[in-house]
């Protein structure tokens, strides 16, 4: 009797084996910078069937500078001393601070006329009048 020997295959065992069986393509991978979509000149290996994707590209990344339709990497010798300037987030050190909220001065007039132990409330249909301030006891 023969015995049926099943091997299981890892992911990275069937990465490896398809990697040269797929055909190598140009032009599959783009981005969208603002409103206008770049063909990034990327070489990419593509398989595909009704459940599954496999896609490989070379280990790399890449600096582009966009000209007018194209997008053309940039030489490794190149200065990129601007490109680096405008990509890079940089780390935000101190709080933003909100700005100064503005009050017309006939509403900061009236806010200063409530009497102490009143706050300014509103009747059932919406008028302003003075409430007593709740006294909380100690807990």
């Amino acid at each position: 009797m023969e015995e049926e020997i099943n091997l299981k295959k890892t992911v990275q065992n069937v990465k490896n084996s398809l990697k040269f069986k797929a055909q190598e393509k140009e032009g599959v991978l783009s981005i969208k910078v603002g409103v206008k979509k770049y063909s990034v000149p990327v070489k990419a290996r593509m398989l595909s069937s009704s459940n599954y994707l496999f896609l490989s590209f070379p280990a790399s990344s890449e600096l582009y500078e966009i000209d007018t339709k194209q997008l053309n990497a940039l030489d490794k010798d190149a200065d990129a001393t601007e490109a680096f300037d405008l990509l890079n987030p940089g780390k935000r050190r101190t709080r933003r601070r909100s700005s100064a909220v503005s009050m017309p001065s006939e509403l900061a007039e009236a806010l200063k006329n409530i009497p102490p132990g009143y706050k300014l409330g509103y009747g059932l249909d919406g008028s302003p009048k003075l409430v007593r301030t709740r006294r909380r006891g100690k807990v």
